[in-house]
């Protein structure tokens, strides 16, 4: 099954051709012209829950409402995978009509902890104590709710991006990786003799830049997203990165935040074309706001994952998290252009049922 939100090549380019009127065909040559077309199928993986989080099941291609710079698309087909969250039997939604995977699909995560030493210059708020405290209740939900088909990765970011564990299933080499993000360790670096053996599971640092050269590349931690995005782009279906911390990018004279053109846009193409969902968990303890609030909430919307802001334990919103990714829709529709387009589409989805949540990537490369 292929998941990524991009564009998959379904028929070889047409040319059309226009013919002069065969009463003159014996007269004249026959004039031809046209371009060639590329008929594509858009895959766009779709959470809908209802207002507490609980995953919607049963819909049906009239149930969506998808829209290409502004004009609706046909979707043509709706698929729900599923790792057992469901409102209703699986068998009364088969009946109703909706496909359902009847076996639950690999989830991935990748923790993402950004050292939040840099910013400890702020006395007023004591943010190493949050990232301790949210190192501690992530290993804990690593321990005990972590599914059986469930992959974890963590990697860090301090002045450059350090791996601290490939995807792995084992619980106590997630437990120490996610430790050692916290507490800000060196990490494993990426050299070969530390990447995974081929055969032995989805990967992250097969396809990152090995050793010096994975600190050259990370020197701002927009670089770090994006080739993070890059190195899951092979994982097939859909890749949840769990954020810790307060955000990034760059204040204005009157200290508001506001995106960083020169790698902002670059970012979140390169998540949403690799099918890479963030969820930022915002480290700053509850009562205090920055300024850095805003740029969660829009990586967050837009890559299809969802911002967390006020909370007591982090166990909390990483509970949500896996309940609301426990299943989705994959919703598919062809599209057509010019056989050398290439470029970025946006898209938006939602519900014809207004009540129901959606989160879904807002756009793909082609």
């Amino acid at each position: 099954m292929q998941t990524r939100p991009t564009i998959l090549n379904l028929a070889v380019a047409a040319l059309l051709a226009v013919a002069a009127p065969a009463a003159l065909a014996q007269q004249e040559p026959k004039a031809e012209f046209g371009e060639e077309i590329k008929v594509s199928e858009v895959l766009l993986d779709v959470i809908v829950t209802d207002k507490d989080g609980t995953v919607i099941v049963g819909l049906q291609p009239e149930d969506f409402v998808v829209r290409e710079n502004r004009e609706p698309v046909e979707v043509a087909g709706v698929t729900f995978y599923s790792s057992s969250v469901a409102k209703e039997p699986v068998a009364q939604i088969v009946g109703e009509g909706a496909r359902v995977d009847p076996i639950p699909e690999d989830r991935y995560f990748i923790l993402f902890f950004d050292d939040q030493r840099k910013h400890q210059s702020d006395v007023r708020v004591n943010l190493i104590e949050r990232q301790l405290r949210a190192g501690r209740d992530a290993a804990e939900w690593a321990r005990t709710s972590l599914a059986p088909a469930d992959w974890v990765s963590v990697v860090g970011y301090q002045r450059s991006l350090r791996v601290y564990t490939d995807f792995t299933r084992d619980p106590q080499r997630i437990s120490q990786a996610i430790s050692d993000a916290a507490t800000g360790q060196e990490g494993l670096g990426n050299w070969p003799s530390r990447q995974k053996a081929e055969g032995a599971g989805p990967s992250l640092t097969d396809d990152l830049p090995q050793g010096k050269e994975l600190v050259k590349r990370t020197t701002r931690i927009y670089s770090a997203l994006e080739l993070v995005a890059d190195a899951a782009a092979d994982v097939v279906g859909r890749k949840n990165l769990v954020y810790f911390g307060i955000g990034f990018g760059r204040l204005n004279t009157f200290g508001q935040y506001e995106r960083d053109p020169r790698y902002y846009s670059g970012m979140v193409r390169a998540l949403n074309d690799a099918n890479v969902a963030v969820y930022p968990l915002d480290v700053t303890p509850q009562g205090v706001e920055h300024s850095f609030e805003s740029a969660l909430t829009d990586l967050s919307e837009e890559t299809g994952g969802r911002y967390f802001p006020f909370f007591s334990s982090f166990t909390t919103p990483l509970q949500e998290i896996a309940a609301e990714t426990g299943g989705y829709y994959l919703l598919s529709y062809r599209t057509e252009r010019p056989a050398d387009a290439n470029g970025y589409q946006k898209v938006t989805v939602a519900t014809v049922n207004p009540e129901f949540r959606v989160r879904a990537r807002q756009g793909y490369l082609y």
